[in-house]
């Protein structure tokens, strides 16, 4: 599988990279044995990059797959603001996932604004401190927006940069793709890593799978895309693609006939209006006496789930 550098960083990531969020429970929430035993197979297949968060509770699948593998490397995020909650969510990690050090921590900022580095700063100066401890390899931004892009690739302390870029432009706040694509090689030609998510639109793009793929594959400032997988068939495909061989007809029809889970709003609402800030797509509105989904809007990532005090959003 092709590998390549990420940014000046000393770090040589696949082309493909396993993306853990629709393991957890955000999403399918899969069986432990099950998710691990897909890591372990993607490992053993030459895929040696996998993309976490703390939000998306799947760091058991990691621990289970990659205990004795820690050349592994692996990115993780956290929502958190000060420097002692960056400091819990990183020795958090640490535990959780069995490791040392982490290679990349990322600020999980999937909706922030430009002033995501000052509003957040205890936590990027914990993170800067655990870098010089030898804790952390890398620190980075995950973001929907074009101008956090933008404004990361001027940021000193930020050496990699994980944004959305698929080839609808879904879930790109304050941009599109051609100005999302212009802030990726903007940061490139500044040196940072870049890797991408949400290539396949949360399954809207499933059906031009190859198209979706290749589109952001071929935007050469990208060192990997995170992709999720919780069948094993959609681990069999991108194997293949990723490594340039032919795809079974059958086993391309198997990939393609997923039903997958979508989120439905209960009758418990509050009004809080928590699930519409957090959506980093801009799926939900609140109406007169509950939000309303956009599913055409919607990424299925699910981190409207955790915010709600009423657990009144469910994926089915």
């Amino acid at each position: 599988m092709k590998i390549n550098r990420m940014g000046k960083l000393d770090l040589l990531v696949t082309e493909f990279c396993i993306g853990a969020l629709p393991m957890g429970p955000l999403q399918a929430n899969i069986p432990i044995d099950h998710g691990a035993h897909l890591i372990r197979k993607a490992w053993d297949n030459g895929v040696n990059f996998f993309d976490t968060a703390e939000i998306y509770q799947t760091y058991p699948y990691l621990q289970k797959a990659l205990a004795d593998r820690p050349e592994a490397i692996i990115a993780t995020k956290s929502t958190v603001s000060t420097y002692e909650e960056m400091e819990k969510s990183i020795n958090k990690a640490q535990q959780e996932l069995g490791r040392s050090m982490i290679n990349i921590f990322h600020l999980h900022a999937a909706r922030s604004t430009p002033a995501v580095f000052e509003e957040r700063k205890g936590a990027l100066e914990c993170l800067k401190d655990y870098k010089k401890k030898g804790i952390i390899q890398a620190i980075g931004i995950s973001t929907h927006a074009v101008d956090v892009v933008e404004k990361a690739a001027e940021e000193p302390n930020i050496d990699v940069i994980f944004p959305i870029i698929n080839i609808d432009g879904m879930g790109i706040i304050r941009g599109n793709t051609t100005t999302m694509i212009k802030a990726i090689q903007k940061a490139s030609m500044r040196g940072k890593g870049i890797y991408a998510m949400k290539v396949l639109a949360g399954g809207h793009c499933i059906d031009r799978i190859f198209d979706a793929i290749e589109f952001v594959r071929n935007i050469r400032e990208i060192s990997s895309i995170a992709i999720g997988v919780v069948r094993e068939v959609e681990l069999d495909f991108h194997l293949l693609h990723f490594n340039q061989q032919p795809i079974p007809k059958e086993l391309l029809n198997q990939c393609l006939d997923r039903k997958q889970k979508k989120p439905v709003i209960l009758n418990n609402c509050r009004k809080c209006r928590l699930c519409s800030e957090t959506c980093p797509s801009g799926a939900i509105t609140m109406g007169s006496d509950r939000p309303s989904i956009n599913m055409e809007k919607c990424l299925a990532c699910g981190y409207c789930l955790p915010v709600c005090p009423e657990f009144n959003i469910r994926f089915a």
